[in-house]
C-alpha cells in the first residue's frame, strides 16, 4: 500500500492520562507531516489541538465515556457536545457494555441518539469494546449502533484486549459498507495491513510513526 493512502486511514492516538501539551503539540505536527486522518485525544486537549490542526484537514477526535463506558448518559452526552463545541470533528464513544450484556438494548439506542443529536456535524465512532463481548453481542451492539446513528464502528478502547482481524470480518458482516475502525494493540505494519485487507476503514494507533518507518523501509528493500 502506498505511504500517503495508508496514512490517510490513521487516527493518531496519544490517550495517556499524564500527556502533555507539549505532546499533543508534537503529535500535531506530526498529523500534519504526514497527513493522518485525525488525532484521537482525550477531551482536555480538544481546544488546543483544534487550534494547532485549524486548516491542516487533520481532523480532532476525543473519546467520550472513556474508558470504560460506565459514565451515566447525561455525562456522555455532555462531555461529547462540549467537545464538539471546543473544536473536535469526531467523537469516539464508549457503548454502555454492562447494559449489553444484561440485554438493556433501549438504554444502549437512547444513549448513542442522544450523543448523535448533540454531535451533529461531526463523524460519530461507537466504540463496541470487543474484547468483552460475545459474538451475538458484538453482532447486536453493531446493529444498535448503525440504527441509532453512529458513523463508524470502533472495536476497542485498547485497555482490555486490541482489535482482530476476527473481529473486524464480524464486524465487517454485520453492517456491510459501514466504516470500521481497528483499535488497540496496532503497533506492526504486518497487523495493520492485515486489518484494512479484512475491512477496516480506519486505525487508531498510537505507533502510527514506527508502522510508517516500517512501511518505509519495506518499499525501499523492494
Amino acid at each position: 500500500m502506498e505511504i500517503n493512502r495508508f496514512a490517510a486511514t490513521i487516527d493518531h492516538t496519544l490517550l495517556k492520562p499524564d500527556a502533555t501539551g507539549e505532546e499533543i503539540t508534537r503529535l500535531c505536527a506530526e498529523a500534519k507531516e504526514f497527513r493522518f486522518a485525525a488525532v484521537c485525544i482525550n477531551p482536555w486537549h480538544v481546544t488546543n489541538a483544534a487550534r494547532l490542526l485549524s486548516g491542516s484537514g487533520v481532523a480532532v477526535a476525543a473519546v467520550a465515556g472513556f474508558p470504560l463506558g460506565a459514565n451515566t448518559t447525561a455525562v456522555k452526552v455532555f462531555e461529547a457536545g462540549e467537545a464538539v463545541q471546543n473544536g473536535a470533528g469526531e467523537i469516539d464513544l464508549v457503548i454502555n457494555i454492562a447494559a449489553i450484556k444484561e440485554g438493556l438494548l433501549s438504554i444502549v439506542s437512547e444513549e448513542i441518539a442522544l450523543v448523535r443529536r448533540v454531535t451533529a456535524g461531526a463523524t460519530l465512532k461507537v466504540i463496541l469494546e470487543t474484547a468483552l463481548l460475545e459474538k451475538k453481542e458484538k453482532r447486536l451492539a453493531a446493529r444498535i449502533a448503525v440504527e441509532s446513528g453512529a458513523d463508524m464502528l470502533k472495536t476497542s478502547t485498547g485497555f482490555f484486549g486490541g482489535a482482530t482481524e476476527d473481529d473486524i470480518r464480524l464486524l465487517a458482516e454485520a453492517a456491510p459498507g459501514f466504516g470500521i475502525k481497528a483499535s488497540g494493540g496496532i503497533r506492526d505494519a504486518r497487523l495493520a495491513l492485515r486489518l484494512l485487507a479484512v475491512g477496516a476503514t480506519r486505525l487508531g494507533t498510537s505507533s502510527a510513526l514506527q508502522i510508517i518507518q516500517e512501511l518505509e523501509k519495506t518499499q525501499e528493500g523492494k
